[in-house]
């Protein structure tokens, strides 16, 4: 099984939206190893942003990022990377198809609620970046037969 991260940005912290966001990632069967809350600053924004820099937007996004905490979780589950994204819906909550967690909750291309990892390779990245790894726990819910099939653990 794979891993991804995800941040539930402060859009989504000052929405009260964690709740939905949790219901909805145990709902699909995905296992929660590792969450934490902290306050992000602009050195650790500069580093997992580092291909927004140079935008005229990286203000802006370094300003709303640091309005408030934010949640970040690592997720495990089969193909995680992938049911995760398409959970999320487009970058702009306008765009989001309903029924995704952005085209529910946000109309926004910033203010857009959650962060999520967009490959394998960033995922193992970005969960170092904000997880050391005694933060992360190898667990499998009790349930886990009734998530995936046998042939799939």
């Amino acid at each position: 099984m794979e891993r991804t991260l995800v941040i539930l940005k402060p859009s989504a912290i000052e929405r009260s939206l964690v709740g939905e966001v949790v219901k909805r990632i145990e709902q699909k069967g995905l296992i929660i190893c590792g969450m934490k809350m902290m306050q992000l600053d602009e050195k650790i924004l500069r580093e997992h942003y580092a291909h927004l820099v140079e935008k005229p937007f990286f203000p802006m996004l370094v300003a709303s990022m640091t309005v408030c905490p934010v949640i970040v979780m690592c997720l495990e589950g089969k193909d995680v990377v992938e049911v995760f994204r398409s959970m999320t819906g487009s970058t702009n909550g306008r765009k989001a198809a309903p029924g995704t967690l952005r085209g529910d909750f946000c109309v926004s291309g910033q203010q857009n609620i959650v962060h999520a990892s967009d490959s394998v390779e960033n995922a193992k990245i970005e969960i170092a970046r904000f997880f050391k790894p005694d933060e992360l726990f190898d667990f499998k819910p009790r349930n886990i037969r009734s998530i995936y099939a046998d042939d799939e653990i």
